[in-house]
């Protein structure tokens, strides 16, 4: 998402720069080029030298020791985004009047991507009327500014006035270049397991972590999808707060939420490893470890894949399917008899691939009989993978 993004970070004076190093390094991470500007007083709470070793550029600072009259001009050009983090009390009231005294500032205002700010100061300063004015007017002049975050404060106190997480941050970043290949376009997904009750502390179960559809649900928003998904009980789910997150249980919770919301879909995703079987009955009371053997009576669960294909009239269905033995053929069997328009192939023959990775090796069938196999990669590249080939057929 953020490869080849030119990002240019200013950073101010407050304590909470020392963020901005990780800040740095997630960006650098994820691929975009960046560069750092600094006032003199930033320089006090951390270090250039950190700060260019990790952007592998070096750190503006002074206005008048550098070639600004070029460099200020150039890197308001350069950026395809430029964030203030820390946005301190001080600069933040010098940009909102439009003073120019320090080379942030004057590449600031000579900037011609969009500004982000990330603002940080105690909390009586945060919510003085003069600061909340200030904001306004940043707001007002076309710039984006973050939340700040209520916790411990430099001061020693707790409340409001925090900078936002560099991980939060980065989210923010992200969504900044959102994509617009599925703009306009709703998308189901269901990710992760189902629970099936055996008595109040027992359930049947499967090893999945629901990274695949967590990976999807991200990969479809930052495409510019509004995107709904449905979890079994799972800790990996989205970062981003625009994803509406379902959560339910079992595979007839699953069943029946999937139901609820397909009919406003555009494209459903089932990701997930719902339960092919349910006990008949669910004991009331813990089952005690009386008898040598214990049988349990299974029944089969709702296929909700099957069923979505019968209720499908313009939605692009999407499934999936996990083999341990002949793969393509099963899931060439499931597409058919399921009516779907695409099927996932995951096969546990493939080192790297299913349960718990953080990478897969997928094969997309579709209903015209081809085929497009991913390749060993990490989550993340395979749902944009899957989100490419979709895209190609919207």
């Amino acid at each position: 998402m953020l490869v080849g993004k030119k990002i240019l970070i200013g950073i101010s004076g407050s304590i909470a720069a020392y963020k901005t190093i990780l800040l740095t390094r997630l960006l650098v991470k994820e691929g975009a080029e960046v560069k750092v500007v600094m006032t003199e007083a930033a320089t006090k709470f951390v270090s250039p030298l950190v700060l260019s070793t990790l952007s592998n550029n070096k750190v503006l600072i002074d206005l008048f020791k550098e070639d600004v009259w070029a460099n200020h001009v150039m890197l308001g050009r350069w950026a395809d985004l430029m964030i203030i983090a820390p946005l301190s009390c001080n600069t933040l009231a010098k940009m909102a009047q439009g003073f120019c005294d320090n080379l942030l500032l004057s590449v600031y205002l000579s900037a011609t991507c969009k500004v982000m700010c990330a603002p940080a100061m105690d909390e009586e300063m945060w919510l003085h009327p003069v600061t909340q004015q200030n904001i306004t007017t940043l707001k007002k002049n076309g710039n984006l500014v973050l939340d700040v975050a209520n916790g411990d404060l430099a001061s020693g106190l707790i409340g409001e006035g925090r900078m936002m997480e560099p991980e939060e941050i980065l989210l923010s970043i992200k969504s900044f270049f959102r994509k617009e290949s599925f703009k306009g376009k709703k998308i189901l997904i269901t990710s992760g397991p189902t629970y099936e009750a055996i008595d109040p502390v027992r359930f049947i179960a499967n090893h999945s972590t629901g990274k695949m559809g967590t990976a999807l649900a991200e990969a479809l928003y930052l495409l510019g999808a509004e995107v709904t998904l449905i979890s079994g009980p799972t800790k990996v789910l989205p970062q981003f707060k625009e994803i509406n997150i379902l959560p339910v249980v079992s595979a007839e919770e699953m069943f029946n939420t999937c139901l609820e919301h397909f009919s406003t879909c555009d494209i459903a995703i089932l990701a997930a490893a719902v339960a092919d079987y349910t006990p008949i009955e669910k004991a009331n009371q813990k089952i005690k470890k009386t008898e040598d053997e214990f049988d349990l009576k299974l029944k089969k669960t709702k296929d909700i894949l099957k069923e979505l294909g019968k209720q499908k009239q313009k939605q692009i269905l999407v499934g999936f399917a996990l083999e341990t033995n002949n793969a393509l053929t099963n899931a060439q069997i499931k597409l058919e008899e399921k009516q779907a328009d695409f099927i996932v192939l995951n096969s546990m023959e493939n080192t790297g691939a299913g349960f718990g990775y953080d990478t897969n090796n997928v094969i997309v069938l579709d209903k015209n009989g081809d085929k497009n196999e991913s390749g060993l990669v990490s989550k993340e590249a395979a749902a944009y993978f899957i989100a490419g080939i979709i895209e190609k057929n919207i």
